[in-house]
């Protein structure tokens, strides 16, 4: 029998009505009560598709998911979790490099007679494909090129993982676990999941959004602080960036969370700045490692002082050695291949550079395909210099780079839009030695899978984030400079609250009508600027020429805006009667003064701020707001058709930019994107909204 089916037949006979699940929604199952129903659910379970087949799952967390977890594993059928964050493109290329044929998008429990699992199925016609004996779970992950691959696993060698977990903390950290990676990721189903059945502790659940995790990328540290508390968690599984974050929001709020007896983080080396405030709150952090290829966790650190900073020892499966050039080498339990090959005999060959000192603990330095060697011979781990920079409060992500270069240069993500990177950047250099420190730096919007810069398990994709944002060069086209000299304004702006509900629709038909109110007031505007700026630049005909174009393409949309308004339910008729707000007014009073008194060539700045945005709020914003409001299209015209129009102006805007040669009229425009990005920023920051209201 597999170990955690085992372990639940043995907690049925001891614990009997014990809590073994418990998702907050009402759906708290017993040990007896998963032992009694899973035969027949996992009949029912068996009837979804081939057994020679994997089912892929994308669902939530809960009561139903669990079941349905356990349930193929006392079937005997081949899973594969899919995380939520994958785009469309890479859950098609996981079907089908796993040769799915029942893809499961919904599961329910359905208590009204036997308990049985109700499940949502799309049913679909791929080739199989050749998976080693004895697969179990396929684990994807995103892949350094984006595209999924699948590593098959067994669940004899999954459930001596989670044994081997179990048998490392000991079982007075069998109490409640709280999932907060993403579903899907293998660390949370084995060392959280798998380990709380097997040791008999209670699996509390909770759907993401319950725990400030409805959009993993951007959590809501304090919510999740505020869970942990109500719901009495004993144990969680972080990556560093969320223990990061749950350290600023203890700090900040003064709470504290002493019913905590394990923070388990893994993922990415972790700055030892961020292990000692963890430790200063009396957050019982153990920091592990571990590789998909060896079922998740292959060493944890005691727990103790002298372990601080290291990844611990082996767990009792795998022996960790070093090769000469400090390469981390994993013999024992591994993988049985990947999809349509058997992996290599061997020591696993993992890439991560360590040490291991005198008393055998393992201490991660770094990657070792993304060391740095500058242009002065020295080699830096770049982890070691983003650990010093994540561990400050102002910064939320980074990335490191200066191969072949005489000095580093960062690019980053800033805590909060107003977070002050300087004196970060100050404070950190004056920790490292000279060699290390950062010598430019970049404020760029966060970075995602979804965007292709982070796998799932949080990692950075290096080559595609340096792809993203190159360095300035004199030799770069205007517009890239453009871009990339505006970029931190940008990166700011992004990250104003009013602006973010916006884009995911947690607005209130009143929030959306105010909107609309201050957009007709700037808006209006635009063609008399625009006709401003003409008349200023006879001497630059070729920018004459494309005001024409933008004056004839502009004019009237203003009316666009208050009929957008009346469909919504509001008073097109008072808004035009009204006055502006006074953000709104500044910004547009600072358009018509740069116009009039400097260079009106400025005004191309504005152009690039305000269309650009249009862009990213209709292909984004319009449908969220519309599905959370229940408007009519009538009410997004401006929005749809706007956004539709500035993707082709987008196009016709960088050909005009890089004909821009003259000095001024490059340093008007940049200048005027960073004021506008600025002024645009504080029109939405001026807005009181319901729904962030609703949120608080």
């Amino acid at each position: 029998m597999k170990p955690v089916i085992a372990a639940i037949a043995r907690h049925a006979r001891d614990k009997i009505e014990a809590r073994a699940i418990d998702d907050g929604a009402g759906s708290i199952l017993s040990w007896r009560g998963i032992a009694d129903m899973l035969p027949s659910i996992a009949a029912d379970v068996a009837t979804i598709g081939d057994v020679s087949r994997p089912v892929a799952i994308r669902t939530d967390y809960g009561a139903p998911r669990c079941l349905l977890d356990l349930a193929l594993l006392e079937a005997g059928m081949m899973s594969v979790a899919i995380p939520a964050f994958f785009s469309p493109e890479q859950i098609s290329l996981t079907l089908e490099a796993a040769g799915c044929e029942a893809f499961v998008t919904g599961v329910t429990l359905d208590h009204s007679g036997t308990p049985r699992l109700e499940l949502s199925v799309e049913r679909m016609v791929r080739p199989a494909v050749s998976l080693p004996d004895a697969t179990s779970i396929i684990s994807f992950t995103s892949g350094s090129t984006g595209n999924p691959k699948g590593i098959c696993l067994s669940a004899d060698h999954l459930g001596g993982v989670a044994n081997a977990v179990v048998s490392c903390l000991g079982i007075e950290h069998a109490g409640r676990h709280l999932p907060l990676l993403p579903p899907g990721i293998l660390l949370e189903s084995v060392a959280g999941f798998y380990a709380t059945m097997i040791a008999g502790g209670t699996y509390v659940a909770l759907p993401q959004e319950a725990v400030g995790l409805g959009d993993p990328f951007r959590p809501d540290f304090v919510r999740m602080a505020r869970a942990i508390e109500a719901h009495a968690i004993t144990s969680i599984i972080l990556v560093p960036e969320y223990l990061a974050g749950l350290v600023r929001a203890m700090e900040t709020t003064g709470r504290r969370l002493p019913g905590l007896t394990l923070v388990a983080v893994g993922g990415a080396r972790i700055a030892s700045e961020v292990l000692d405030r963890a430790a200063a709150l009396g957050l019982p952090v153990r920091q592990g490692y571990g590789l998909t290829e060896c079922g998740s966790v292959v060493a944890l650190e005691q727990g103790n002082e002298a372990s601080r900073g290291s990844v611990g020892k082996s767990i009792g499966l795998n022996r960790i050695t070093l090769a000469p050039d400090g390469e981390i080498l994993i013999d024992g339990p591994k993988f049985l291949g990947m999809i349509g090959a058997a992996h290599d005999a061997g020591a696993l060959r993992t890439g991560d550079i360590g040490r291991i000192d005198d008393d055998g603990l393992l201490w991660i330095e770094g990657r070792k395909s993304s060391l740095i060697v500058t242009s002065f011979g020295r080699n830096i781990s770049p982890e070691w210099v983003e650990g010093a920079l994540l561990a400050r409060p102002e910064i939320l992500q980074a990335m490191v780079r200066g191969d072949g270069r005489p000095e580093l240069d960062a690019l980053l993500v800033p805590a909060t839009p107003d977070a002050d990177i300087g004196a970060a950047i100050r404070a950190v250099n004056a920790l490292l030695p000279a060699y290390a420190r950062v010598a430019r730096w970049q404020v760029v919007p966060p970075f995602t899978p979804g965007a292709g810069l982070l796998t799932g398990n949080g990692r950075l994709k290096r080559s595609a984030i340096a792809a993203r944002y190159p360095e300035v060069s004199d030799v770069m086209p205007f517009f890239d400079r453009l871009v990339a000299e505006s970029r931190e304004a940008q990166a700011r702006f992004a990250m104003v609250p009013q602006l973010q509900a916006g884009l995911s629709g947690r607005v209130s038909r009143a929030d959306y009508i105010a909107y609309l109110s201050q957009a007709y007031h700037h808006v209006r505007h635009t063609v008399p600027l625009m006709q401003e700026a003409r008349s200023r630049l006879a001497a630059r005909p070729y920018l004459v020429d494309a005001l024409d174009e933008y004056i004839a393409e502009e004019t009237g949309h203003e009316h666009w805006i208050l009929d957008d308004i009346d469909a919504a339910g509001g008073d097109g008729a008072a808004v035009a009667a009204s006055e502006p707000g006074p953000a709104t007014a500044a910004m547009v009073d600072h358009a018509y003064r740069v116009i009039r008194d400097g260079n009106p060539a400025a005004f191309f700045g504005m152009v690039y701020v305000l269309e650009g945005t249009s862009i990213a709020m209709a292909s984004h914003g319009a449908e969220a707001v519309r599905a959370q409001l229940g408007l009519p299209p009538e009410a997004f015209r401006y929005l749809t058709s706007h956004g539709a129009l500035d993707q082709e102006h987008m196009t016709f805007f960088e050909a005009l930019m890089n004909r821009v040669d003259d000095p001024g009229d490059r340093a008007a425009i940049t200048a005027m994107a960073n004021d506008m990005f600025g002024l645009f920023g504080a029109l939405f920051a001026a807005f009181e909204l319901e729904g962030l209201r609703a949120a608080a």
